[in-house]
């Protein structure tokens, strides 16, 4: 059992070489599975207690444009770079696979600059989650999502820092693969929160 969990097929790519590997693969995807679970159910309160705005703002009255949209672009752009990242790793290039990999986290932190700088304004201006429903259900699933992307950050670092390290790797590069899965869905997940929290809020 353990050897065939380590024996390498060499027609795939390197992150799936290893029973092993393809097996962490899948987990990840059940794994990604519980995450769009805990996020529906985020987006279903949220849909239901939007309008439940009390004497607090409306999100008409409190979503800006500008700031929403540069948030956008700098977590899809992200998502791009990250997908940059692994094309050079299929290409053995370990120098451009920790160059994009870098350039994501920039993108991520300063998509996180931004929506701690977001939260901070609303604060100021009485609307935090003591405040009304809407609020309460905002903060919890926005919130929610922005923990996530630290989270990945901070797994990203750490997986460069292996890289650096230990080189390529079928182990090395399941995680930069594994990663990169994580990335991609929180990107989707935030292009449902432009929707259905930003674009809804403005035109309702």
């Amino acid at each position: 059992m353990g050897e065939a969990a380590h024996r390498y097929d060499e027609t795939l790519p390197l992150e799936y070489r290893t029973q092993e590997s393809r097996l962490n693969i899948l987990g990840f995807w059940i794994f990604l599975g519980a995450e769009v679970a805990l996020f529906a159910t985020l987006f279903a309160t949220y849909l239901v207690l939007f309008q439940r705005t009390g004497s607090g703002p409306t999100a008409g009255e409190l979503f800006e444009v500008q700031d929403v949209l540069i948030e956008t672009l700098l977590l899809l752009t992200s998502s791009f770079t990250c997908g940059l990242a692994i094309f050079e790793m299929r290409r053995g290039r370990i120098s451009g696979l920790i160059a994009w990999l870098l350039v994501t986290l920039l993108l991520g932190a300063g998509f996180i600059t931004f929506e701690i700088r977001e939260f901070i304004h609303y604060v100021h201006e009485g609307a935090t989650m003591q405040t009304s429903a809407f609020l309460s259900s905002f903060f919890v699933l926005v919130g929610t999502h922005g923990a996530h992307v630290s989270l990945g950050i901070g797994w990203m670092i750490l997986i460069i820092i292996q890289l650096l390290q230990r080189g390529f790797t079928p182990k090395t590069a399941r995680k930069v693969f594994i990663v990169s899965l994580y990335w991609h869905f929180l990107d989707v997940v935030w292009i449902f929160i432009f929707t259905l929290v930003y674009l809804l809020g403005m035109v309702i």
